[in-house]
């Protein structure tokens, strides 16, 4: 099957290609957000082929898969095929609503024309897609190829753009956790966070847009992994953590009571608590290693890359049997 995906969230698009199909990234010269193609920080399997907006319109394209909603115009010009009609469609919802979240109305709500696939249950149930059909299939992670040590007393979190999200990715928090231990946090937009927070560069050290690979690696030394997102669909980064094989402290909230049983992780919306875990964890390192095995069990049990791409394998046959 030739697919049609934009390059957008690197960790669940190198999962996807991961498949065995033939996978046409779009690439244009500047290499913008609509036209990123292969990714330079994520090893990605030759399926994976990059294609101009030019060079579309004489692929053979199977089936689209969107993820935001201005891709189907997009589509629909360089394919010059109506996407939903002439060509299958499947839309990727990554994220939470916004705004008043018990009426978020989803954009593509009430259509015909294609499938909305949600990345988590709780997207699914918070969404309002009116009649537009809905699917959901939980992330699938390429396994790090590190493995935890947590040699080094310091506390980790990924995440993008902690500066400008603030209080979504608890920004906010991270000081009450760089009293316990020193705060290595990893991602986009994060070189202004001791200057945000008030705080020292040996409280909280930012490591800006480091590769993934390198990453995992270094998030691999630190004892605790960190998931402080109050609001957040569910950080595949979060997954990966737990597939190394870390102790992870997690805030409470969206999917993550769901990806984080008791025996894998301690959860809780109560900050102090959360504090007091990730003190514990430092300090007690055989306890940090017990954790952090049975995180990894239940992260390559749930979200392991055959079961996610088993699973999108499934519909997207049947969307493209039912196409026809």
């Amino acid at each position: 099957m030739n697919i049609l995906v934009w390059h957008v969230h690197g960790s669940w698009t190198t999962a996807f290609v991961h498949g065995k199909h033939r996978y046409l990234v779009p690439v244009t010269p500047d290499r913008g957000r609509y036209g990123l193609g292969r990714a330079r920080t994520y090893p990605w399997p030759d399926a994976a082929e990059e294609v101009t907006p030019e060079q579309l319109a004489d692929e053979d394209v199977d089936l689209v898969v969107l993820q935001r909603p201005e891709e189907l115009e997009l589509a629909s010009g360089w394919l010059r095929r109506q996407i939903g009609r002439d060509v299958p469609a499947i839309f990727v919802e990554h994220n939470t609503p916004k705004g008043d979240v018990p009426h978020s109305r989803h954009p593509l709500a009430d259509r015909d024309d294609l499938l909305i696939a949600h990345v988590t249950h709780f997207n699914e149930l918070f969404w309002d897609t009116g009649a537009t059909r809905t699917g959901v299939i939980e992330h699938g992670v390429v396994e790090p190829t590190t493995d935890y040590t947590g040699e080094l007393e310091r506390l980790a979190v990924v995440t993008n753009e902690p500066v400008r999200r603030g209080r979504v990715t608890g920004t906010d928090l991270m000081p009450r956790f760089a009293q316990v231990a020193p705060l290595d946090v990893f991602g986009m937009g994060v070189a202004g966070l001791p200057d945000l927070l008030g705080l020292p560069h040996e409280r909280v050290t930012p490591h800006d847009d480091v590769p993934q690979s390198r990453m995992h690696a270094e998030v691999a030394r630190r004892r605790v992994y960190l998931h402080l997102c109050r609001w957040t669909s569910l950080g595949l980064s979060l997954i990966e953590a737990m597939v190394i094989g870390m102790p992870v402290v997690v805030l409470a909230t969206t999917e993550a009571v769901a990806a984080v049983p008791p025996q894998a992780g301690v959860l809780s919306t109560r900050v102090d608590t959360l504090v007091d875990a990730a003190r514990w964890l430092i300090e007690e390192p055989t306890a940090a290693h017990r954790l952090g095995e049975q995180a990894r069990a239940v992260a390559r049990t749930r979200y392991g890359l055959d079961r996610f791409l088993a699973d999108w394998d499934r519909l997207l046959e049947e969307e493209l049997c039912a196409s026809r």
